[in-house]
């Protein structure tokens, strides 16, 4: 009777422990987190209120909480292929592509969503996975997905990265063919150039695409290092500079201006 009368005891300890802790630990959560989490706590089913949290995290740069809670949520509806659609935008956007590649792959078996296809495809273009072009053909000869120019930028994302940058260069153009405000396109093409040595080329493709996007902070980055090549150190600093007015986290741009001797 008295090892029972103190295990009840030690259990209702234990139990009020726990409860005191979640009490301090919620206590301590930001308020936004805390708001957050009380109302997921209401609706623990509301897709809605996890995106919210999710977004919370990411804003704030905590991708591993982010990730943590679509994991959570996907745990309890493993058929949402939204979830895996965030986790692999949130894994790509923590430098985790290969496993941004395997949560596009798993959201387009349970929904072939053209937007998944044309994600999954750029990433393989990144990863020199010839099956970038095979998914860019695919979209292609799907007039109902939409996506001929991300079709086209695909392939020129591919040849890009495996080093065929004329072939590469032929793609984007193609792309701004069908829509000549499409920045990646102008971003991708200069980059080809600028890897081609063709410095001045390049500068040109910037500049039209500051035309159509003066706050294109890569933009500005870009046409850094191509008057840096040129020997244009005035120009080049102005440009890493704008670049950092608009984005002061741009870490490239202030590795730049560090080399270049400028704090």
């Amino acid at each position: 009777m008295i090892r029972i009368l103190f295990s009840f005891i030690c259990l209702t300890a234990a139990l009020l422990l726990s409860c005191n802790n979640d009490s301090v630990e919620s206590a301590n959560l930001p308020e936004q987190e805390k708001q957050l989490r009380d109302l997921m706590a209401q609706y623990p089913d509301s897709l809605l209120l996890t995106e919210n949290l999710v977004q919370y995290f990411r804003e704030n740069g905590n991708y591993g909480a982010a990730i943590s809670e679509t994991d959570n949520a996907s745990k309890k509806d493993s058929l949402n292929d939204r979830l895996l659609d965030i986790k692999a935008t949130l894994l790509f956007e923590n430098g985790d592509t290969l496993n941004a590649i395997k949560a596009y792959e798993k959201a387009i078996d349970i929904n072939p969503n053209p937007e998944y296809i044309i994600s999954l495809g750029s990433m393989y273009a990144q990863t020199r996975n010839p099956l970038a072009l095979a998914l860019a053909d695919a979209l292609l000869q799907t007039p109902a997905a939409n996506a001929q120019m991300q079709a086209i930028f695909i392939k020129g994302l591919y040849y890009n990265y495996t080093g065929e940058k004329e072939k590469a260069i032929y793609y984007f153009d193609n792309c701004l063919k069908l829509d000549y405000r499409y920045i990646m396109a102008y971003r991708e093409k200069a980059i080809c150039l600028f890897d081609l040595a063709k410095y001045n080329e390049a500068v040109d493709v910037l500049q039209k695409a500051l035309i159509i996007q003066k706050t294109f902070d890569e933009g500005y980055y870009w046409l850094g290092r191509c008057y840096e090549k040129l020997d244009k150190r005035k120009e080049a600093i102005e440009n890493y500079q704008l670049a950092l007015q608009i984005d002061p986290n741009y870490l490239e741009a202030k590795d730049a201006l560090g080399r270049m001797g400028i704090k």
